[in-house]
């Protein structure tokens, strides 16, 4: 199978990249391949221009791409699943990522009129957080983020639609995060194996 990756997070030092590299880890382990996009590393713009939104707001499916959004989407349309890997801002995902879907899924690809985009087998969201799960759901928060991600941005674009959050990695209390990275760190590498 082949896999889209897009990941999101500012540093090559945090929790989330070591996330990044044990999913691919177990992906090649497995025989999948990974196709890569950090948006961070890319410089990926995130801002649409005026030309975008105009083409947007009144489904100009006829007009031309910016050339990395074209790319992207070519990228998707190559691969069967597609997985998102980030940290959780404000119960969201980093504007970067946010910004990636105001740009990649355009009219005519993403939405109407006429989709083209293909339907992924499978998309799974990895989003690592600092508050417990137990913290998440009390507030309303975890349904919050799936409704957006996995309800608003993916819905049927996918056949398989699931979001893991890899909690408490926060730099508040050392060790309770420890021993929840090591495990999230093999889940990690279990959700690439099984994927």
């Amino acid at each position: 199978m082949r896999v889209m990756i897009v990941y999101c997070h500012p540093s090559r030092s945090s929790f989330t990249y070591n996330v990044l590299r044990r999913f691919c880890d177990g992906l090649a382990d497995a025989g999948h391949e990974a196709v890569i996009s950090d948006l961070y590393d890319m410089d990926f713009r995130t801002d649409m221009t005026e030309e975008e939104y105009l083409r947007e707001t009144y489904y100009r499916a006829d007009l031309p791409l910016p050339d990395d959004v074209a790319a992207e989407q070519q990228k998707l349309q190559s691969c069967d699943a597609a997985v998102f890997i980030y940290p959780v801002f404000w119960t969201e995902a980093p504007a970067k990522l946010v910004g990636w879907f105001d740009r990649v899924w355009t009219t005519g690809f993403a939405y109407s009129p006429e989709p083209s985009m293909k339907q992924l087998d499978k998309v799974l969201c990895i989003a690592c957080a600092g508050k417990t799960l137990q913290s998440l759901e009390e507030t309303g928060e975890r349904q919050a983020m799936e409704t957006v991600m996995l309800g608003d941005r993916i819905r049927d674009r996918a056949k398989l639609r699931e979001m893991v959050i890899f909690d408490r990695i926060t730099h508040w209390n050392a060790e309770e995060r420890a021993a929840a990275a090591a495990a999230h760190l093999e889940r990690a590498y279990r959700l690439g194996l099984e994927f």
